[in-house]
Protein backbone atom coordinates (compact mmCIF):
# COMPACT_ATOMS: atom_id res chain seq x y z
CA UNK A 1 0.00 0.00 0.00
CA UNK A 2 1.56 3.29 -1.15
CA UNK A 3 1.32 6.61 0.61
CA UNK A 4 1.28 9.44 -1.94
CA UNK A 5 2.27 12.95 -0.82
CA UNK A 6 0.52 15.19 -3.37
CA UNK A 7 2.29 18.26 -1.98
CA UNK A 8 5.66 16.72 -2.78
CA UNK A 9 4.51 15.58 -6.23
CA UNK A 10 3.35 19.11 -7.01
CA UNK A 11 6.63 20.60 -5.78
CA UNK A 12 8.80 18.25 -7.82
CA UNK A 13 6.72 18.07 -11.02
CA UNK A 14 8.21 19.26 -14.30
CA UNK A 15 6.28 21.91 -16.21
CA UNK A 16 3.99 20.28 -18.80
CA UNK A 17 0.74 20.86 -20.67
CA UNK A 18 -1.31 20.45 -17.49
CA UNK A 19 0.51 23.34 -15.82
CA UNK A 20 0.19 25.39 -19.01
CA UNK A 21 -3.57 24.84 -19.06
CA UNK A 22 -3.96 25.97 -15.43
CA UNK A 23 -1.78 29.03 -16.14
CA UNK A 24 -3.78 29.89 -19.27
CA UNK A 25 -7.15 29.72 -17.51
CA UNK A 26 -5.98 31.67 -14.46
CA UNK A 27 -4.28 34.36 -16.57
CA UNK A 28 -7.35 34.72 -18.81
CA UNK A 29 -9.62 35.19 -15.79
CA UNK A 30 -7.21 37.74 -14.31
CA UNK A 31 -7.21 39.69 -17.61
CA UNK A 32 -11.01 39.95 -17.50
CA UNK A 33 -10.82 40.83 -13.81
CA UNK A 34 -8.31 43.61 -14.52
CA UNK A 35 -10.50 44.93 -17.33
CA UNK A 36 -13.55 45.04 -15.07
CA UNK A 37 -11.70 47.00 -12.39
CA UNK A 38 -10.11 49.49 -14.80
CA UNK A 39 -13.17 50.10 -16.96
CA UNK A 40 -14.88 52.44 -14.48
CA UNK A 41 -11.93 54.82 -14.43
CA UNK A 42 -11.74 54.85 -18.24
CA UNK A 43 -15.44 55.68 -18.59
CA UNK A 44 -15.83 57.96 -15.56
CA UNK A 45 -15.61 61.34 -17.39
CA UNK A 46 -18.37 60.23 -19.81
CA UNK A 47 -20.48 58.84 -16.96
CA UNK A 48 -20.17 62.08 -14.97
CA UNK A 49 -21.22 64.14 -17.98
CA UNK A 50 -24.20 61.97 -18.91
CA UNK A 51 -25.51 61.44 -15.37
CA UNK A 52 -24.68 64.98 -14.28
CA UNK A 53 -22.91 63.91 -11.08
CA UNK A 54 -20.44 65.91 -9.03
CA UNK A 55 -16.84 64.88 -8.44
CA UNK A 56 -17.79 63.85 -4.89
CA UNK A 57 -20.53 61.51 -6.12
CA UNK A 58 -18.19 60.19 -8.80
CA UNK A 59 -15.69 59.30 -6.08
CA UNK A 60 -18.38 57.33 -4.26
CA UNK A 61 -19.30 55.56 -7.50
CA UNK A 62 -15.68 54.44 -7.95
CA UNK A 63 -15.18 53.44 -4.32
CA UNK A 64 -18.32 51.26 -4.28
CA UNK A 65 -16.45 48.61 -6.25
CA UNK A 66 -13.56 48.83 -3.78
CA UNK A 67 -15.93 48.18 -0.87
CA UNK A 68 -17.24 45.16 -2.75
CA UNK A 69 -13.69 43.94 -3.37
CA UNK A 70 -12.90 44.13 0.33
CA UNK A 71 -15.85 41.91 1.30
CA UNK A 72 -15.39 39.65 -1.70
CA UNK A 73 -11.72 39.00 -0.93
CA UNK A 74 -12.54 38.01 2.66
CA UNK A 75 -15.72 35.97 2.24
CA UNK A 76 -15.30 34.46 -1.23
CA UNK A 77 -11.69 33.62 -0.36
CA UNK A 78 -12.81 31.87 2.82
CA UNK A 79 -15.76 30.04 1.24
CA UNK A 80 -13.45 28.41 -1.32
CA UNK A 81 -11.91 26.27 1.41
CA UNK A 82 -15.42 24.95 2.16
CA UNK A 83 -17.15 24.51 -1.22
CA UNK A 84 -14.10 23.98 -3.42
CA UNK A 85 -11.98 26.47 -5.30
CA UNK A 86 -13.45 25.74 -8.72
CA UNK A 87 -17.01 26.63 -7.65
CA UNK A 88 -15.78 29.73 -5.82
CA UNK A 89 -13.96 30.95 -8.95
CA UNK A 90 -17.08 30.34 -11.06
CA UNK A 91 -19.23 32.34 -8.60
CA UNK A 92 -16.75 35.23 -8.75
CA UNK A 93 -16.70 35.26 -12.56
CA UNK A 94 -20.51 35.32 -12.59
CA UNK A 95 -20.59 38.24 -10.16
CA UNK A 96 -18.03 40.48 -11.86
CA UNK A 97 -19.23 39.72 -15.40
CA UNK A 98 -22.98 40.02 -14.92
CA UNK A 99 -22.99 43.02 -12.60
CA UNK A 100 -20.34 44.98 -14.52
CA UNK A 101 -22.50 44.50 -17.63
CA UNK A 102 -25.59 45.46 -15.59
CA UNK A 103 -23.91 48.75 -14.63
CA UNK A 104 -24.02 49.65 -18.34
CA UNK A 105 -27.83 49.67 -18.21
CA UNK A 106 -28.06 52.10 -15.28
CA UNK A 107 -28.97 55.75 -15.60
CA UNK A 108 -28.30 57.11 -12.08
CA UNK A 109 -25.31 57.05 -9.72
CA UNK A 110 -27.07 55.03 -7.01
CA UNK A 111 -28.02 52.05 -9.15
CA UNK A 112 -24.63 52.23 -10.85
CA UNK A 113 -22.88 52.12 -7.43
CA UNK A 114 -24.98 49.14 -6.33
CA UNK A 115 -24.07 47.20 -9.46
CA UNK A 116 -20.38 48.08 -9.01
CA UNK A 117 -20.48 46.92 -5.39
CA UNK A 118 -21.85 43.53 -6.46
CA UNK A 119 -19.29 43.31 -9.27
CA UNK A 120 -16.59 44.22 -6.73
CA UNK A 121 -17.48 41.11 -4.70
CA UNK A 122 -16.40 38.99 -7.66
CA UNK A 123 -13.41 41.15 -8.61
CA UNK A 124 -12.03 40.97 -5.07
CA UNK A 125 -12.96 37.34 -4.45
CA UNK A 126 -11.43 35.84 -7.58
CA UNK A 127 -7.89 37.13 -6.94
CA UNK A 128 -7.03 35.14 -3.78
CA UNK A 129 -8.59 32.03 -5.28
CA UNK A 130 -6.55 32.24 -8.47
CA UNK A 131 -3.32 32.90 -6.55
CA UNK A 132 -4.05 29.86 -4.36
CA UNK A 133 -4.84 27.74 -7.44
CA UNK A 134 -1.69 28.77 -9.30
CA UNK A 135 0.48 28.29 -6.21
CA UNK A 136 -0.87 24.80 -5.60
CA UNK A 137 -0.35 23.62 -9.16
CA UNK A 138 3.06 25.18 -9.89
CA UNK A 139 6.37 23.31 -9.60
CA UNK A 140 8.28 24.72 -6.65
CA UNK A 141 11.32 25.85 -8.64
CA UNK A 142 9.22 28.18 -10.86
CA UNK A 143 6.31 28.86 -8.49
CA UNK A 144 6.87 32.59 -8.00
CA UNK A 145 7.41 33.09 -11.73
CA UNK A 146 4.15 31.30 -12.61
CA UNK A 147 2.09 33.17 -10.03
CA UNK A 148 3.43 36.56 -11.06
CA UNK A 149 3.19 35.69 -14.77
CA UNK A 150 -0.47 34.81 -14.22
CA UNK A 151 -1.06 37.97 -12.22
CA UNK A 152 0.55 40.17 -14.87
CA UNK A 153 -2.68 39.52 -16.76
CA UNK A 154 -4.15 42.07 -14.36
CA UNK A 155 -2.04 44.78 -16.02
CA UNK A 156 -2.98 43.39 -19.45
CA UNK A 157 -6.63 43.85 -18.50
CA UNK A 158 -5.94 47.46 -17.53
CA UNK A 159 -4.22 48.13 -20.84
CA UNK A 160 -7.06 46.40 -22.72
CA UNK A 161 -9.57 48.69 -21.02
CA UNK A 162 -7.47 51.73 -21.96
CA UNK A 163 -7.04 50.64 -25.60
CA UNK A 164 -10.64 49.55 -26.21
CA UNK A 165 -12.24 52.19 -24.03
CA UNK A 166 -11.55 55.24 -26.15
CA UNK A 167 -12.82 53.72 -29.40
CA UNK A 168 -15.89 52.05 -27.89
CA UNK A 169 -16.94 55.11 -25.90
CA UNK A 170 -16.56 57.44 -28.88
CA UNK A 171 -18.51 55.10 -31.18
CA UNK A 172 -21.13 53.53 -28.91
CA UNK A 173 -21.13 55.44 -25.61
CA UNK A 174 -19.78 54.59 -22.17
CA UNK A 175 -22.23 51.73 -21.61
CA UNK A 176 -20.54 49.67 -24.35
CA UNK A 177 -17.34 49.12 -22.35
CA UNK A 178 -19.42 47.75 -19.47
CA UNK A 179 -21.52 45.49 -21.67
CA UNK A 180 -18.33 44.02 -23.16
CA UNK A 181 -17.35 42.94 -19.64
CA UNK A 182 -20.23 40.44 -19.60
CA UNK A 183 -18.52 38.12 -22.10
CA UNK A 184 -16.55 36.04 -19.50
CA UNK A 185 -19.78 34.60 -18.06
CA UNK A 186 -19.87 32.38 -21.19
CA UNK A 187 -16.64 30.71 -20.04
CA UNK A 188 -18.04 29.39 -16.74
CA UNK A 189 -19.14 25.94 -18.07
CA UNK A 190 -15.72 25.41 -19.67
CA UNK A 191 -13.91 26.46 -16.48
CA UNK A 192 -16.01 24.10 -14.34
CA UNK A 193 -15.14 21.29 -16.74
CA UNK A 194 -11.47 22.05 -17.44
CA UNK A 195 -9.99 23.61 -14.29
CA UNK A 196 -8.74 21.13 -11.67
CA UNK A 197 -10.18 21.20 -8.17
CA UNK A 198 -7.98 21.87 -5.14
CA UNK A 199 -6.20 18.68 -4.01
CA UNK A 200 -6.77 19.14 -0.24
CA UNK A 201 -10.48 19.65 -0.96
CA UNK A 202 -10.62 16.42 -3.00
CA UNK A 203 -8.85 14.52 -0.21
CA UNK A 204 -11.23 15.97 2.38
CA UNK A 205 -14.23 14.99 0.21
CA UNK A 206 -12.70 11.54 -0.48
CA UNK A 207 -13.03 12.11 -4.27
CA UNK A 208 -10.01 9.94 -4.94
CA UNK A 209 -10.68 8.95 -8.56
CA UNK A 210 -10.78 12.62 -9.55
CA UNK A 211 -7.64 13.25 -7.50
CA UNK A 212 -5.76 10.37 -9.16
CA UNK A 213 -6.64 11.74 -12.61
CA UNK A 214 -5.33 15.21 -11.68
CA UNK A 215 -2.13 13.88 -10.12
CA UNK A 216 -1.38 11.68 -13.14
CA UNK A 217 -1.66 14.75 -15.41
CA UNK A 218 0.37 16.95 -13.07
CA UNK A 219 3.08 14.34 -12.63
CA UNK A 220 3.04 11.85 -15.56
CA UNK A 221 5.45 9.55 -13.72
CA UNK A 222 2.68 8.72 -11.23
CA UNK A 223 0.74 5.53 -12.03
CA UNK A 224 -2.54 5.19 -10.07
CA UNK A 225 -3.06 2.05 -8.00
CA UNK A 226 -6.23 0.92 -6.29
CA UNK A 227 -4.70 0.89 -2.82
CA UNK A 228 -3.01 4.31 -3.00
CA UNK A 229 -3.35 6.39 0.14
CA UNK A 230 -3.10 10.18 -0.24
CA UNK A 231 -1.41 12.39 2.28
CA UNK A 232 -0.77 16.05 2.96
CA UNK A 233 1.38 17.76 5.57
CA UNK A 234 -0.62 17.94 8.79
CA UNK A 235 -0.88 21.73 8.48
CA UNK A 236 -2.73 21.24 5.20
CA UNK A 237 -5.61 19.38 6.77
CA UNK A 238 -8.33 21.96 7.39
CA UNK A 239 -10.11 21.53 10.72
CA UNK A 240 -12.31 24.00 12.54
CA UNK A 241 -12.43 27.67 11.64
CA UNK A 242 -9.98 28.40 8.79
CA UNK A 243 -9.63 32.04 9.90
CA UNK A 244 -8.44 30.91 13.34
CA UNK A 245 -5.81 28.71 11.70
CA UNK A 246 -4.16 31.82 10.25
CA UNK A 247 -3.00 32.56 13.80
CA UNK A 248 -1.97 29.01 14.76
CA UNK A 249 1.37 27.21 14.53
CA UNK A 250 3.36 30.41 15.05
CA UNK A 251 1.76 32.19 12.06
CA UNK A 252 -0.12 34.88 14.04
CA UNK A 253 2.49 37.65 14.01
CA UNK A 254 3.39 37.01 10.36
CA UNK A 255 -0.31 37.10 9.42
CA UNK A 256 -0.54 40.59 10.95
CA UNK A 257 2.60 41.63 9.05
CA UNK A 258 1.05 40.41 5.80
CA UNK A 259 -2.08 42.45 6.56
CA UNK A 260 -0.02 45.59 7.15
CA UNK A 261 1.99 44.95 3.97
CA UNK A 262 -1.14 44.49 1.85
CA UNK A 263 -2.77 47.58 3.39
CA UNK A 264 0.23 49.80 2.68
CA UNK A 265 0.83 48.50 -0.85
CA UNK A 266 -2.80 48.88 -1.92
CA UNK A 267 -2.83 52.35 -0.36
CA UNK A 268 0.07 53.30 -2.68
CA UNK A 269 -1.51 51.68 -5.75
CA UNK A 270 -4.82 53.51 -5.38
CA UNK A 271 -3.28 56.80 -4.23
CA UNK A 272 -1.27 56.86 -7.45
CA UNK A 273 -4.06 55.68 -9.73
CA UNK A 274 -6.38 58.34 -8.29
CA UNK A 275 -4.06 61.35 -8.08
CA UNK A 276 -0.86 60.91 -10.09
CA UNK A 277 -2.18 62.43 -13.32
CA UNK A 278 -3.73 65.41 -11.52
CA UNK A 279 -0.60 66.00 -9.41
CA UNK A 280 1.59 65.98 -12.50
CA UNK A 281 -0.74 68.27 -14.44
CA UNK A 282 -0.77 70.66 -11.49
CA UNK A 283 3.04 70.66 -11.52
CA UNK A 284 3.08 71.69 -15.21
CA UNK A 285 4.10 68.34 -16.70
CA UNK A 286 2.61 67.21 -19.99
CA UNK A 287 2.11 63.46 -19.94
CA UNK A 288 0.14 63.49 -23.16
CA UNK A 289 -3.09 61.54 -23.10
CA UNK A 290 -4.35 59.62 -20.08
CA UNK A 291 -4.10 56.54 -22.30
CA UNK A 292 -0.31 56.92 -22.49
CA UNK A 293 -0.07 57.21 -18.73
CA UNK A 294 -2.18 54.08 -18.14
CA UNK A 295 -0.09 52.11 -20.61
CA UNK A 296 3.25 53.20 -19.07
CA UNK A 297 2.09 52.46 -15.51
CA UNK A 298 0.71 49.02 -16.42
CA UNK A 299 3.66 48.14 -18.65
CA UNK A 300 5.91 48.89 -15.68
CA UNK A 301 3.64 46.74 -13.53
CA UNK A 302 4.07 43.78 -15.90
CA UNK A 303 7.86 44.14 -15.87
CA UNK A 304 7.86 44.42 -12.08
CA UNK A 305 5.58 41.43 -11.60
CA UNK A 306 7.36 39.02 -13.95
CA UNK A 307 10.83 40.31 -13.05
CA UNK A 308 10.04 40.13 -9.34
CA UNK A 309 8.74 36.58 -9.73
CA UNK A 310 11.85 35.56 -11.65
CA UNK A 311 14.07 37.00 -8.91
CA UNK A 312 11.95 35.38 -6.18
CA UNK A 313 12.52 31.94 -7.71
CA UNK A 314 16.30 32.49 -7.68
CA UNK A 315 16.70 34.35 -4.41
CA UNK A 316 14.77 34.53 -1.14
CA UNK A 317 11.28 35.84 -1.99
CA UNK A 318 11.01 37.79 1.26
CA UNK A 319 14.16 39.80 0.61
CA UNK A 320 13.22 40.36 -3.04
CA UNK A 321 9.95 41.83 -1.73
CA UNK A 322 11.75 44.06 0.77
CA UNK A 323 13.99 45.36 -2.03
CA UNK A 324 10.99 46.09 -4.26
CA UNK A 325 9.32 48.13 -1.53
CA UNK A 326 12.55 50.06 -1.08
CA UNK A 327 12.51 50.82 -4.82
CA UNK A 328 8.91 52.02 -4.49
CA UNK A 329 9.87 54.45 -1.72
CA UNK A 330 12.67 55.92 -3.84
CA UNK A 331 10.86 56.09 -7.20
CA UNK A 332 7.66 57.61 -5.77
CA UNK A 333 9.65 60.23 -3.83
CA UNK A 334 11.58 61.22 -6.98
CA UNK A 335 8.31 61.85 -8.84
CA UNK A 336 7.95 64.96 -6.68
CA UNK A 337 11.00 66.63 -8.20
CA UNK A 338 11.33 68.40 -11.56
CA UNK A 339 12.92 66.05 -14.12
CA UNK A 340 12.99 65.79 -17.95
CA UNK A 341 9.97 64.10 -19.53
CA UNK A 342 12.02 61.02 -20.52
CA UNK A 343 13.12 60.52 -16.92
CA UNK A 344 9.57 61.14 -15.75
CA UNK A 345 8.22 58.32 -17.92
CA UNK A 346 10.98 56.04 -16.60
CA UNK A 347 10.01 56.93 -13.03
CA UNK A 348 6.34 56.28 -13.78
CA UNK A 349 7.30 52.85 -15.17
CA UNK A 350 9.43 52.10 -12.10
CA UNK A 351 6.55 53.24 -9.91
CA UNK A 352 4.21 50.80 -11.65
CA UNK A 353 6.79 48.03 -11.28
CA UNK A 354 7.38 48.69 -7.59
CA UNK A 355 3.74 49.22 -6.55
CA UNK A 356 1.35 47.18 -8.73
CA UNK A 357 4.17 44.75 -9.61
CA UNK A 358 5.21 44.44 -5.97
CA UNK A 359 1.62 43.82 -4.91
CA UNK A 360 1.55 40.84 -7.26
CA UNK A 361 4.78 39.44 -5.75
CA UNK A 362 3.25 40.01 -2.29
CA UNK A 363 0.29 37.85 -3.35
CA UNK A 364 2.76 35.19 -4.50
CA UNK A 365 4.54 35.24 -1.13
CA UNK A 366 1.25 34.98 0.79
CA UNK A 367 0.31 32.03 -1.43
CA UNK A 368 3.54 30.26 -0.52
CA UNK A 369 3.37 31.16 3.17
CA UNK A 370 0.05 29.49 4.03
CA UNK A 371 -0.62 25.73 3.83
CA UNK A 372 -2.81 24.49 0.98
CA UNK A 373 -5.97 23.99 3.03
CA UNK A 374 -6.11 27.59 4.30
CA UNK A 375 -4.32 29.26 1.39
CA UNK A 376 -7.43 30.91 -0.10
CA UNK A 377 -8.47 32.05 3.37
CA UNK A 378 -5.03 33.50 4.16
CA UNK A 379 -4.73 35.37 0.87
CA UNK A 380 -8.39 36.45 1.02
CA UNK A 381 -8.10 38.02 4.47
CA UNK A 382 -4.82 39.76 3.63
CA UNK A 383 -6.36 41.11 0.43
CA UNK A 384 -9.56 42.12 2.21
CA UNK A 385 -7.71 44.03 4.92
CA UNK A 386 -5.58 45.59 2.20
CA UNK A 387 -8.69 46.84 0.41
CA UNK A 388 -9.36 49.19 3.33
CA UNK A 389 -6.07 50.88 2.34
CA UNK A 390 -7.35 51.15 -1.22
CA UNK A 391 -10.55 52.80 0.01
CA UNK A 392 -8.74 55.27 2.29
CA UNK A 393 -6.01 56.28 -0.17
CA UNK A 394 -8.02 58.52 -2.55
CA UNK A 395 -9.59 60.28 0.45
CA UNK A 396 -6.35 60.84 2.39
CA UNK A 397 -4.28 62.00 -0.59
CA UNK A 398 -7.21 64.07 -1.84
CA UNK A 399 -7.24 65.88 1.50
CA UNK A 400 -3.51 66.58 1.19
CA UNK A 401 -3.95 67.83 -2.38
CA UNK A 402 -6.66 70.16 -1.11
CA UNK A 403 -4.15 71.64 1.35
CA UNK A 404 -2.02 72.84 -1.61
CA UNK A 405 1.18 71.30 -0.24
CA UNK A 406 4.38 71.37 -2.33
CA UNK A 407 4.50 68.55 -4.91
CA UNK A 408 7.38 66.73 -3.21
CA UNK A 409 5.47 66.54 0.08
CA UNK A 410 2.49 64.91 -1.60
CA UNK A 411 4.70 62.23 -3.10
CA UNK A 412 6.57 61.73 0.16
CA UNK A 413 3.18 61.06 1.79
CA UNK A 414 2.53 58.35 -0.81
CA UNK A 415 6.06 56.95 -0.35
CA UNK A 416 5.80 56.57 3.46
CA UNK A 417 3.55 53.45 3.17
CA UNK A 418 6.32 51.85 1.06
CA UNK A 419 8.73 52.22 3.98
CA UNK A 420 6.18 50.76 6.42
CA UNK A 421 5.47 47.85 4.03
CA UNK A 422 9.21 47.22 3.68
CA UNK A 423 9.58 46.97 7.48
CA UNK A 424 6.49 44.75 7.85
CA UNK A 425 7.63 42.38 5.07
CA UNK A 426 11.08 42.08 6.65
CA UNK A 427 9.45 40.97 9.95
CA UNK A 428 7.53 38.03 8.44
CA UNK A 429 8.84 34.82 10.02
CA UNK A 430 9.73 32.77 6.95
CA UNK A 431 10.52 29.71 9.09
CA UNK A 432 6.74 29.40 9.65
CA UNK A 433 6.09 29.43 5.90
CA UNK A 434 4.51 26.33 4.39
CA UNK A 435 7.10 26.56 1.59
CA UNK A 436 10.01 26.54 4.06
CA UNK A 437 9.52 22.92 5.03
CA UNK A 438 7.12 20.16 4.12
CA UNK A 439 8.41 17.71 6.68
CA UNK A 440 5.32 17.89 8.90
CA UNK A 441 3.54 14.71 9.92
CA UNK A 442 1.29 13.58 7.10
CA UNK A 443 -2.43 12.99 7.38
CA UNK A 444 -4.37 10.38 5.44
CA UNK A 445 -7.75 10.27 3.77
CA UNK A 446 -10.67 9.35 6.04
CA UNK A 447 -10.70 5.80 4.66
CA UNK A 448 -6.96 5.37 5.15
CA UNK A 449 -7.16 6.82 8.66
CA UNK A 450 -9.78 4.24 9.57
CA UNK A 451 -7.58 1.45 8.23
CA UNK A 452 -4.60 2.81 10.14
CA UNK A 453 -6.66 2.85 13.35
CA UNK A 454 -7.33 -0.86 12.92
Amino acid sequence: MRQIDVHKLSDEARFNGFHGKVLLWCALIIIFDGYDLAVAGIALPSIMKEMGVTAQNAGFMVSSALFGMMFGAIFLGTIADKIGRRKAIAICIFLFSVFTAAAGFTDNPYTFSAMRFLAGLGIGGVMPNLVAQMTEYSPKRIRSTMVTLMFSGYAVGGMLAALLGKGLIESYGWASVFLAAGVPVLLIPFILKSMPESMPFLIKENRLDELKNIVSQMSPGYRPQADDRFALPSADKAQGAPVGKLFQDGRGFSTLMFWITFFMCLFMVYALSSWLTKLMAGAGYSLGSALTFVLVLNFGAMIGAVGGGWLADRFHIKYVLVGMYALAAVSITLLGFKVPNEVLFLLVGLTGASTIGTQIVTYAYAGQFYPMAIRSTGIGWASGVGRSGAILAPIVIGTLVGMSLPLEQNFMAIAIPAVIAMIAASMINHRRSASASHDSVSVLTPAASAMAAK
